[in-house]
């Protein structure tokens, strides 16, 4: 196996740990601005990670700010360090969290974001354009940046940053 793909393995696993951190940091933070009261957080990235907060006066708010975090956290880490790994990682949030949103439409489970967003008021119009947006650009931009680290370009090394 080419040192790439142990290199693209490695940041797989960094992309879905930073995508469920940054996600459910979202959520955290959206709770806490607008006034909710943490009652249990889990963060463990091998687990499904989740936070509940009760009361939460502005559930639209705790909810939206998990994946609209989950996706500029790490736009905003790969637009300041510009690296090839840092974009794989970004390009991953995205995809993921948009994935997830119409992943959990589909499946109804009470427990996910998706129906507890549609339960406190959320437009159906809102999370299909979301998801539109984030699967529609992440994809390509995923894929553009898996070519870049395991394919790369003859002369510029073995994919590594």
């Amino acid at each position: 196996m080419r040192p790439a793909y142990y290199f693209f393995a490695i940041l797989m696993l960094a992309a879905w740990c930073v995508m469920t951190t940054t996600h459910e940091l979202g959520h955290l933070i959206g709770g806490w601005l607008s006034g909710g009261t943490l009652q249990h957080a889990e963060l463990c990235p091998w687990r499904l990670p989740h936070s509940h907060f009760a009361p939460d006066p502005h559930p639209l708010i705790t909810l939206w700010a998990g994946p609209l975090l989950g996706c500029a956290i790490p736009l905003a880490f790969a637009l300041a360090i510009g690296k090839p790994s840092t974009w794989l990682v970004a390009n991953f949030c995205v995809l993921a969290n948009g994935v997830y949103l119409a992943l959990a439409w589909y499946s109804g489970a009470p427990f996910l974001d998706t129906p507890r967003l549609l339960a406190a008021g959320a437009s159906p119009l809102s999370i299909a354009a979301y998801c539109a947006v984030t699967i529609g650009w992440g994809y390509p931009a995923l894929r553009a940046s898996i070519v870049d680290i395991v394919f790369p370009k003859r002369g510029e090394g073995s994919g590594k940053d």
